[in-house]
């Protein structure tokens, strides 16, 4: 949570196509002098049985006669006219190599059209003792590569991370006079309507924005292939999440069907039409401009889980008794032998004076559209609205609560918001919570500093209808379908086994340094035993321990094929995650963090409890894991820190927690490559936890060029850049930082006749973005 912290990687194929992410082995190095055809091959005749003797044939006699002449000369010329064209045409693999000894670097088959303006090479930083290391690497320039460098995914080549030439890559290759058409990305979600697909489930029902059915929900569009020398991400992966990687988008694209685009008149926000549009009206060729201006979120959520009620587990319990069923085992399917699926919440945390912004209305557009209403209801947005005003009679007074909202919250998202003060909390979480090891925040324990999960906890017991609760925060991005993101997070963690899951989930999966997910495996394996340390599965022991109701009653958490006897690497596999983080889960003891000892109610006369932690409280839990971080707080006056409680609370009742290697991206050339697991893998035993730990405050400055941090500059940087305004570009001989160097990007830039257009990005998650429109930050 970044306010605690202040203290201190041909697709031929179609974008509707299949679902799945076909991974492409992409090795980066080139084949040298790789052999080819004599020049003479072509031309030599073919071989005769019976040797006949011919009179010699003067050349100056053929040549001497004008037909041949003429014959002779064309066939030189085009001999070598084709030769030229050979010699200087790259030649490609299906995996996108480059073959020959020509340094050019991927393509369409052939040379670009043209180049764009080249990037002045970036000169060295004057290096000084007390600069952060980091801060010595060239900057990358692929990624501000636009929709006219587009080229198919076998021919990408990554400018970084790339063992076969030194980045950054100067030159900007442009393929298209004219940007490129995309198509409408139809491969987030399941195919519906398929045979597959209703063998087995209930049909959806078709949801739509308006009342009165006639609006559906707009498609995004994407784009087959990526700009030309767009870097892989140097932390995480599209591939082992079942992400797409093979397919782009740009801004009009992603948010054109919300609002982007267009006048507020019509319905719109008026964001985004001072920056660049080539092409940008195919986007509303099958909707036309939505009219947002009358939209109630809230009651079209509500309409789309209704019409496809039959399709979800039966989870209307009483609230009052919501956590004691927490650990029951839910129907599989109903009695007509088709499966029911769980619903999840995705919670969004905000507060009294948020400034709600046009580029924020879009976001949370999308994410109601793609993740409530184009899944039939398989998940819903709820806003919890932080009130800080505790003497606001916010549960007797409906007044009062319009007041706040109407204050508060765009007309749009009113019905989704359920507002919660410090004070309310208190009267949930009453009684004597005893001092904290530590308070570096001085922070009441019952407030939203340093208790977070408290307003969450209560969410969840309001709503028994949700099996999973995604914890969200209002400045976090993500280019691409938020759907095809939490469903692939979610369908990666279940095929996850418990085995060597919480060692797995303590590192940054660092994809040049480790090879692929299975080779990765085996290193953690291999650094454990080397460590001495037991493997953590199920429930933890340790001094100071209390027991749960449950398991006091004997109800175990681990599933049958835990059981003693089985196939370790099968154990868990299946399972819904009751956690998954988006950043590694690191053992807190020692690790240098501020907030590692901020805990609460537990005995002093014994060492503190083991403890995890994931910064950024973005996260997913589920039911059973909150109902006992309910218990932990109301009946034995346990916490800790918000980023902290959550982990903590599955490692010691052992529930199954995943940290999700999402695709992060750095904005430097870290050579070599294994100064990045250094860095952020420099913990003990080479984790992310203990002494050497990246989220130690003094070591936190790494992910300042990372896309996701909370501390994190270049997020702020890219995206700005992805929605068309200019930005300093961070650059300069002390290493450059956010806000210095050259301005570039926007209009003016991407309009250019040498431009390569605007950015069209993989997906990806951002964070945070305290700002999009340049006219928002004065």
């Amino acid at each position: 949570m970044e306010r605690a912290q202040s203290l201190l990687t041909s697709t031929t194929r179609s974008i509707s196509s299949t679902r799945s992410s076909t991974r492409s082995s992409r090795s980066n190095s080139l084949y040298l002098n790789t052999p080819g055809p004599e020049k003479g091959e072509f031309f030599l005749p073919a071989p005769t049985s019976t040797t006949i003797h011919q009179p010699k044939i003067r050349v100056r006699a053929i040549l001497g006669h004008c037909l041949y002449r003429r014959v002779v000369i064309w066939t030189v010329t085009v001999s070598l006219l084709l030769g030229l064209a050979y010699l200087n045409t790259p030649l490609y693999t299906r995996d996108g190599k480059v073959l020959g000894d020509d340094y050019r670097i991927g393509g369409l088959g052939g040379q670009p059209n043209k180049q764009g303006t080249e990037i002045p090479n970036e000169e060295m930083p004057e290096i000084d003792s007390s600069m952060p290391p980091w801060l010595k690497f060239k900057h990358l320039n692929g990624y501000f590569n636009g929709l006219k460098s587009i080229v198919p995914f076998v021919n990408h080549t990554a400018e970084y991370p790339n063992a076969s030439f030194p980045a950054p890559v100067t030159t900007v290759p442009i393929y298209h006079d004219t940007p490129p058409t995309p198509t409408p990305y139809l491969a987030a979600h399941p195919d519906f309507e398929s045979r597959e697909y209703l063998k087995d489930h209930h049909a959806v029902k078709e949801c739509f924005i308006d009342d009165e059915d006639k609006i559906p929900v707009p498609d995004i569009w994407a784009y087959d292939g990526v700009p030309q020398n767009q870097p892989d991400a140097a932390i995480g992966s599209h591939t082992v999440l079942g992400l797409r990687n093979d397919i782009c988008f740009d801004r009009f694209g992603r948010y054109g069907p919300y609002g982007l685009g267009y006048d507020i008149r019509e319905g719109g926000t008026s964001q985004g039409q001072d920056t660049e549009q080539e092409g940008s009206e195919i986007v509303w060729s099958k909707t036309g401009k939505i009219n947002y201006s009358r939209v109630d979120w809230g009651s079209a959520q509500d309409r789309c889980v209704e019409r496809n009620i039959a399709r979800f587990r039966n989870s209307t319990k009483d609230a009052a008794t919501a956590y004691d069923t927490a650990y029951s085992q839910p129907e599989a399917a109903g009695e007509d032998g088709l499966k029911k699926i769980d619903r999840i919440a995705v919670v969004v945390r905000t507060y009294v004076g948020f400034e709600w912004t046009q580029h924020a209305i879009i976001n949370f557009r999308a994410m109601i559209s793609e993740l409530s209403l184009k899944s039939g209801g398989e998940y819903s947005l709820h806003f919890l609205l932080h009130v800080k005003d505790n003497e606001a009679p916010i549960w007797s007074d409906p007044s009062v609560v319009q007041k706040i909202l109407d204050d508060n919250v765009p007309t749009e998202f009113h019905s989704l918001c359920t507002l919660w003060s410090e004070a309310e909390m208190k009267l949930y979480y009453p009684g004597h919570f005893a001092d904290a090891l530590e308070n570096p925040s001085n922070g009441d324990i019952h407030g939203v500093y340093r208790s977070a999960q408290m307003p969450l906890q209560v969410f969840a017991l309001q709503h028994p209808e949700y099996t999973h609760f995604w914890n969200w925060e209002m400045d976090m991005r993500y280019i691409g379908s938020y759907y095809e993101l939490l469903d692939r997070l979610g369908a990666w963690a279940r095929g996850q086994s418990r085995t060597l899951l919480w060692e797995r989930s303590s590192k940054y999966y660092i994809p040049a340094v480790h090879g692929s997910w299975d080779e990765f495996a085996t290193t953690v394996e291999r650094e454990l035993n080397a460590s001495g340390r037991r493997a953590i599965l199920g429930p933890q022991i340790f001094p100071g321990r209390m027991s749960l109701k449950s398991e006091e009653a004997g109800i175990s958490v681990m599933p049958a094929n835990c059981a003693r006897g089985g196939d370790p690497a099968e154990c868990g596999v299946g399972e819904d995650a009751d956690l998954i983080t988006l950043n590694p889960l690191f053992d807190a003891d020692e690790s240098g963090w501020v907030f590692a000892k901020d805990v609460t109610g537990y005995e002093m006369v014994f060492a503190p409890p083991p403890r995890r932690c994931s910064i950024v409280t973005a996260s997913r839990l589920s039911r059973r894991l909150l109902a006992a971080m309910h218990e932990e707080m109301w009946r034995m006056h346990h916490s800790m820190f918000s980023e902290m409680f959550p982990a903590s609370m599955a490692l010691h009742h052992g529930f199954k927690a995943a940290y999700a290697p999402h695709p992060v991206y750095l904005d430097r050339a870290w050579y070599p490559f294994d100064t990045i697991e250094k860095a952020f893998n420099g913990g003990r035993d080479g984790t992310t936890g203990g002494h050497g730990s990246p989220f130690d405050l003094k070591n936190e400055h790494n992910h300042k060029g990372t896309s996701w941090y909370y501390n994190s500059e270049f997020a702020g940087l890219l995206w700005r850049r992805w929605l068309g305004y200019g930005q300093m570009d961070g650059r300069g001989t002390n290493g450059g930082r956010a806000n210095e160097g050259t301005l570039r990007g926007g209009m003016q830039e991407e309009s250019h006749k040498d431009s390569s257009g605007r950015l069209c990005m993989r997906s990806m998650l951002v964070h945070p973005i305290k700002w999009e429109n340049p006219v928002e930050r004065s």
